[in-house]
């Protein structure tokens, strides 16, 4: 028997996860608490293998082969080795009449640097919980968005149910980055009929730009700090490229250059210097400087595309410089995000069926938001045959200082990917 209509209906479900708002809670300390920053999922990652585990889902664990993964046209060069750093996969299979649409739930579980600790209100990996939210590094960026999806799947097996239909749940590493935890599932084998990622996001995501980690390396020459000026300072003239690299962004931010889907958007395009590092001396003007890049573009340009843009542009400011025969220079992407963009149709049966779910509980439509990053949805869509969307809690201060979630939001989202699950998977009585 799987007609949602008869078994199960929205206020009961809504009313079930609410009862469960100190379940929810309590995960997503327990999950703030690990700081899963890069290279240190690890015990995180057991804490959901054994969360997977007491749910009854059959849980496939493993390391991603960084082998494997080169030859694939949506792999980003890693950082670090993979050994230690699992996915974790919860995966269900309906013990009843298996009738419905197969889903895939994900999300990652690493989070990204704290910054100078001393800014935060309290320890970034010391969970509060204050005026309805949960403060911490991962709250809401997306420990907020694992708990849900958990608890979604926890909630409807306590009211009698499960989902008709195969329904993945992934925990991921390394989406700060590479993606390449979420292309390692792909590479896998985990394909399903929609996948939803409750990333914090406003709305459902249609759209996402185009996001690549670029490396500048830049030589100078050398001379004494009493003589600076009949030096070449590489850190200077490292600031000399990346100004034209803004210079490229604002060109890329005119309005006869943008996509159609971004025109409403203030400043989609943003390069950011995320680190520089050089010099060797004090009393020394710098022979070496690297600069960590990171830049957008837009759906339809790949990163190749894009790359060759930027070093014509670089190209450009090099030959315009009066003291050009002084340096040396190269930009690679050596290592992080090489993730293109995409757009997609906001009348696809996923859209559309979580767009009446989140109308169901919320008495108004969801807003679409064409984010101007990327996400693990990249992967999904353009490489998995698989149609996804980000779509959770929105929280506060992502990447920032005293990161925080409202847990009403959270139990909203929960509400909703349960509710989704009944209309998309249908049901099953157990």
């Amino acid at each position: 028997m799987t007609s949602t209509d008869t078994l199960i209906d929205l206020p009961s479900l809504a009313a079930a996860v609410r009862e469960r708002r100190d379940a929810h809670v309590r995960m997503l300390c327990d999950l703030v608490a690990f700081p899963s920053l890069l290279g240190q999922e690890g015990d995180a990652q057991r804490y959901m293998a054994q969360t997977f585990e007491r749910m009854a889902l059959q849980v496939d664990e493993f390391e991603i082969d960084d082998a494997a993964l080169r030859a694939h046209p949506g792999y980003s060069p890693s950082l670090m080795s993979y050994a230690g750093r699992p996915n974790v996969v919860g995966i269900h299979t309906p013990r009843g009449a298996a009738t419905g649409r197969s889903l895939i739930l994900n999300g990652h579980i690493d989070v990204v640097p704290v910054g100078d600790e001393r800014l935060w209100s309290h320890p970034p990996f010391s969970p509060v919980v204050r005026e309805g939210r949960v403060y911490g590094r991962g709250s809401a960026d997306m420990k907020a968005g694992i708990v849900s999806y958990t608890l979604a799947m926890q909630t409807l097996a306590a009211l009698g149910f499960e989902p008709a239909a195969p329904v993945f749940l992934q925990s991921v590493v390394e989406e700060e980055c590479t993606g390449n935890g979420a292309l390692g599932c792909l590479v896998r084998g985990y394909r399903a009929e929609a996948a939803i990622i409750p990333e914090p996001t406003p709305g459902i995501m249609d759209a996402q730009l185009g996001v690549m980690w670029l490396t500048l390396q830049v030589q100078g020459m050398p001379v004494h700090a009493a003589y600076a000026s009949e030096g070449s300072s590489a850190i200077d003239f490292a600031q000399h490229m990346f100004d034209a690299l803004r210079r490229l962004a604002d060109q890329w931010n005119h309005a006869g250059c943008r996509h159609a889907r971004y025109v409403d958007h203030a400043k989609p395009i943003n390069f950011n210097l995320g680190k520089l590092q050089g010099g060797e001396w004090a009393s020394s003007v710098p022979t070496q400087c690297e600069a960590q890049i990171r830049v957008s573009y837009y759906p339809g340009v790949t990163a190749d595309d894009a790359l060759a843009m930027i070093r014509a542009a670089l190209a450009e400011a090099f030959e315009a410089h009066p003291n050009k025969q002084a340096f040396h220079w190269t930009i690679e992407n050596t290592a992080g995000f090489r993730a293109d963009g995409f757009v997609l149709d906001t009348q696809m049966p996923l859209i559309r069926t979580l767009s009446q779910c989140h109308a169901d509980l919320h008495h108004r439509g969801p807003d679409m938001v064409a984010f101007t990053g990327t996400t693990d949805a990249k992967f999904f869509n353009l490489y998995g045959k698989t149609p996804a969307v980000c779509y959770g809690a929105a929280g506060t201060s992502i990447h920032g200082i005293d990161e925080s979630v409202a847990i009403d939001d959270m139990l909203d989202t929960t509400t909703v990917i349960a509710w989704f699950i009944a209309r998309w998977c249908g049901l099953n009585a157990i």
